[in-house]
């Protein structure tokens, strides 16, 4: 987007309206102001709004701030507005429904509005409903639960409550960031550069052009089994959701896949995320070249690939027979979505970037068992109910029994997986646990292999290990031959120079990545976490 100053449609309207806003922001300082500064930005020219909007709000604004839980006792919940600076909220139970349980009334007082156009907006919800609402005027307002879904939920929020969310960026903000989260997940030009602004702007990622060719001719007799592919991908579905993986687990990878070759000399890929004719994610073993061809004609979401080759020494150590015989055994299973969400998740609070916590992530759960239990239930309750030690336990269910045995939803969470749970589908092993679980069966992990647990890993956690090639020199003669920046691994397809921050940086120890926090933008971990 052209800068303001060089916009032919940067009218003398357009200087009037930002005479305007910054007499409005000078004034709004020490004075409090009818109209917000944040209030008037949409009704100025585009030229004006859009910049000074993208500098105040982004995707991750879309997310809502937790603000407390009001229940039956007598506590009230008081806290400031994006809005309203003065809020209280207290829960009233009554049976106006006449039911066996009967309902409830969330009473909330907005008051203190910063100015006469705001609005806050909310999400209530509990283990069994989500609601949502907005306020504009100063006054006391009521939330109603005309009837609780039986004695469980109403035992949960006569105890617990009901959850407050607050959309902290407001009615403004909110939209901003919808208009910044959708372009994640487009397939376009707009969606590869939303990806990677967000991604220099939430992680310090960097994105530095790499000369042209962008693909590398590989010389497959460098390859051996055991040396392992990280891709990242950055615009359309794909792109999307790795963004926000990569948020989260501080990787600069989304994906991976694994090379193994056969007896007769034949390379062939292993990977744990490869769509079949049916549209399913699975475990497949595909020859190199088929796999390589697709990547550069086929995979439309950008992809930027790094090989990263095993040392000699661990080479040394690695038994073909052995990953073959794992590989062959998880063929054809679906992609690991059991375990997906859980390898990142190791502490109570320091896993989660702001405004994400425990409450968001149940809360969000609680939407998508509404919306899609099949897909809830592929996607955390099975893996929750290993965590309890439970069997067919709903999401709602979940939630009231870890309090009864006097634990909490954010600690239930922290549970490490373990690499011999049983899912009705099979083992659950996402891209880089398929690969690591076969690093284990091959000995790499020697004697800690029994004390790690690999689903615990993400990406980053497995381009740490200090598995790979350390020597520039041993490196294939292909590796990053066009580039005059010599990266420590082989960069074979991308425009932009791949970085994998702590690189081939961490010796295996026991209970390894069980505990560790994983914060942006730093990410910063204690040792042996």
């Amino acid at each position: 987007m052209a800068s303001p100053s060089s916009s032919s449609s940067f009218t003398l309207s357009s200087l009037f309206a930002t005479a305007v806003l910054v007499l409005v922001l000078s004034t709004a300082v020490s004075l409090k102001s009818a109209l917000h500064p944040r209030d008037v930005l949409p009704h100025l020219p585009r030229q004006v709004s859009w910049p000074i909007l993208n500098s105040l709000y982004g995707a991750a604004d879309l997310l809502p701030t937790f603000i407390g839980t009001a229940n039956a006792g007598n506590n009230t919940v008081k806290w400031k507005g994006a809005c309203f600076y003065e809020n209280t909220a207290h829960m009233e139970f009554h049976n106006k429904s006449g039911s066996k349980f009967g309902g409830g009334t969330l009473h909330i007082k907005a008051d203190k509005a910063h100015s006469s156009t705001c609005m806050d907006l909310y999400v209530f919800a509990t283990p069994y409903r989500v609601t949502w609402t907005w306020y504009f005027v100063s006054r006391p307002h009521t939330v109603e639960f005309p009837e609780w879904d039986g004695q469980a939920e109403y035992e949960y929020v006569k105890k617990k409550g009901v959850s407050i969310f607050l959309m902290h960026a407001g009615m403004l903000g909110t939209l901003q960031a919808l208009c910044d989260v959708f372009p994640l997940f487009t397939n376009t030009g707009w969606g590869e550069s939303s990806n990677m602004a967000f991604l220099e702007k939430h992680m310090g990622a960097k994105f530095e052009a790499r000369p042209e060719p962008w693909v590398t001719k590989v010389n497959t007799d460098d390859i051996h089994s055991g040396d392992l592919l990280v891709l990242s991908k950055i615009r359309g579905r794909w792109g999307g959701f790795e963004t926000l993986e990569k948020w989260v687990s501080g990787a600069y990878a989304g994906h991976s896949a694994v090379f193994l070759r056969d007896s007769q000399g034949k390379l062939w890929i292993g990977e744990s995320g490869n769509e079949n004719d049916k549209g399913e994610d699975v475990i497949a073993i595909l020859p190199w070249e088929q796999w390589w061809e697709f990547e550069q004609t086929k995979d439309d979401s950008n992809p930027h690939i790094a090989f990263l080759p095993l040392r000699p020494d661990v080479r040394a150590k690695f038994n073909v027979t052995a990953a073959w015989e794992y590989a062959r055994s998880m063929e054809g299973k679906p992609y690991g979505y059991h375990n997906l969400i859980f390898a990142w998740i190791d502490t109570v609070t320091a896993n989660y970037p702001p405004p994400i916590d425990a409450n968001l992530v149940a809360s969000f759960m609680t939407v998508w068992n509404k919306l899609q239990p099949e897909y809830a239930a592929n996607m955390w309750n099975e893996a929750l109910n290993k965590r309890l030690g439970t069997d067919g336990l709903g999401l709602p269910d979940v939630l009231v029994e870890v309090e009864k045995r006097g634990s909490s939803f954010d600690k239930l969470l922290t549970v490490p997986e373990q690499d011999d749970w049983i899912y009705s589908d099979g083992k659950s092993t996402s891209c880089i646990a398929f690969i690591l679980e076969m690093y284990k069966e091959a000995g790499l992990f020697g004697s800690l292999a029994s004390s790690i647990q690999v689903t615990e890993f993400t990406l980053k956690d497995a381009y740490s290990l200090n598995f790979f090639e350390n020597n520039a020199s041993r490196l294939p003669k292909w590796c990053n031959d066009n580039d005059n920046v010599k990266l420590p691994y082989c960069q074979i397809l991308g425009k932009y120079r791949m970085e994998l921050p702590g690189y081939n940086t961490m010796e295996p120890y026991t209970h390894m990545n069980e505990q560790c926090p994983s914060l942006p933008p730093k990410y910063n971990r204690p040792g042996n976490c």
